[in-house]
């Protein structure tokens, strides 16, 4: 498994080592040595799947203390371009975005830390994206940044998502602490 600095510090792609043959494949996706090894420690408590249409965006989502959450990310059917928003109000990074496709065939993995906006559009019908998440969902401490606001400056790579009516209402990036 191989660990891969991204330009937001904290933000790692993770790429296991694939095993293939005529049957198939096989690789670890989380295992807890390594994590630990390349990573600051962290416990999950919830799994989470969703499976999109193609052109479903959701987010930017993130949830505020004490309900902060990492996640580690990843595509089993289908793919996304996955974007992450650094929250931290002290980072160099501050308001900056990486994005990244995660998809069933590169199965790339994405380590999303507390203080990050997360959200993803799907590439293809039938997406399937799951995620392990330190902290439960709690929905008082749920928060939303607009998809599209012109501070982000986010490409999606799409002209029209399909997007819930609750990220829809997303606030903009300049009221974040007011959101915090």
């Amino acid at each position: 498994m191989e660990f891969i600095k991204t330009p937001l510090e904290g933000v790692w792609i993770i790429q296991p080592k694939i095993f293939e043959d005529n049957r198939g494949y096989f690789y670890e996706s989380y295992n807890q040595v390594l994590f630990r090894d390349n990573l600051p420690p962290v416990t999950f408590l919830q799994d989470n799947q969703s499976q999109s249409k193609k052109n479903v965006l959701r987010g930017l989502h993130f949830q505020i203390q004490p309900f902060a959450q990492v996640k580690l990310v990843r595509v089993l059917k289908g793919s996304v371009c996955d974007v992450v928003v650094d929250l931290r109000q002290n980072s160099k990074t501050y308001g900056k975005h990486f994005k990244i496709e995660l998809s069933e065939q590169n199965h790339t993995m994405l380590w999303v830390p507390e203080g990050f906006a997360h959200g993803f559009v799907a590439l293809q019908d039938d997406t399937v994206f799951v995620y392990k998440c330190s902290n439960l969902y709690h929905k008082l401490s749920e928060r939303c940044l607009l998809w599209n606001d012109p501070d982000l400056g986010i490409d999606w790579g799409i002209d029209k998502p399909i997007i819930s009516e609750k990220d829809l209402q997303g606030a903009p990036f300049k009221d974040l602490a007011s959101l915090l």
